[in-house]
């Protein structure tokens, strides 16, 4: 019987793609295992992100869950955006979700209104995928700069967006200056707000109104509203 030559090409071409199908049986297996929490949390990041643009902050994974459950009354989605009713001590917040580019990838976050006559700023949170730490990524680490956009107000008259981002302020009720040393990730903030904001408003009411009416008729026929699930 001749000896196992380890040294041949075969041996070690085999021998690599055995190790190859272990291995990415072993990654695919953990994958499979570890998804439910990745996603979960993924979903609690995404509830802690809306919640900062409602001025809360600060809360581990329970205390944002049951948090978010008290002040989140409904979600609606409307031309792949997602808009969220709220309600902080009895006043209804909109919460519209913000997704734009900045420097060197996406941006994203979420901005709240208030007042529904004139909308103004209630909080606003912004995030990041590759800006650069200290320049551009202080859209999302500085809550000093994201407290700026509070009380500033969104639209004009025709209902055409106004607030916005520029690097000499004019009109302290709808700007907000540039971040320093990231003017171009800035540039980004500014064109997502106007992109995103320009049919905020009526989407978000008139979605708001469609789940108001639908949760009244199911009260009125004496069923729970169902959910799209369902």
């Amino acid at each position: 019987m001749s000896k196992l030559n380890t040294n041949s090409n075969a041996y070690i071409i085999i021998y690599s793609a055995v190790l190859v199908v272990i291995v990415a049986f072993l990654l695919a297996f953990v994958y499979q295992a570890l998804k439910p929490m990745q996603d979960a949390n993924v979903a609690l990041d995404v509830k802690k992100q809306i919640l900062y643009s409602l001025n809360i902050r600060d809360l581990d994974g329970a205390a944002a869950e049951a948090k978010y459950a008290e002040v989140v009354k409904a979600e609606a989605d409307k031309d792949g955006r997602k808009y969220y009713m709220c309600n902080i001590d009895g006043q209804n917040v909109l919460v519209v979700q913000l997704k734009g580019m900045g420097l060197w990838g996406g941006i994203s976050g979420y901005i709240a209104l208030h007042d529904q006559k004139q909308p103004k700023v209630f909080g606003a949170y912004f995030n990041h995928e590759s800006e650069t730490a200290g320049l551009g990524a202080e859209i999302k680490d500085s809550q000093a700069w994201q407290e700026k956009f509070i009380g500033k107000r969104i639209y004009d008259d025709n209902y055409d967006v106004v607030l916005s981002v520029v690097k000499k302020v004019e009109d302290p009720e709808t700007q907000v200056d540039v971040v320093t040393g990231a003017t171009l990730t800035s540039v980004g903030v500014d064109a997502m707000i106007k992109d995103c904001l320009k049919d905020a408003c009526a989407n978000a009411f008139a979605l708001f109104e469609d789940i108001m009416k639908q949760g009244s008729s199911a009260k009125e026929a004496n069923v729970e509203p169902k959910s799209e699930e369902d």
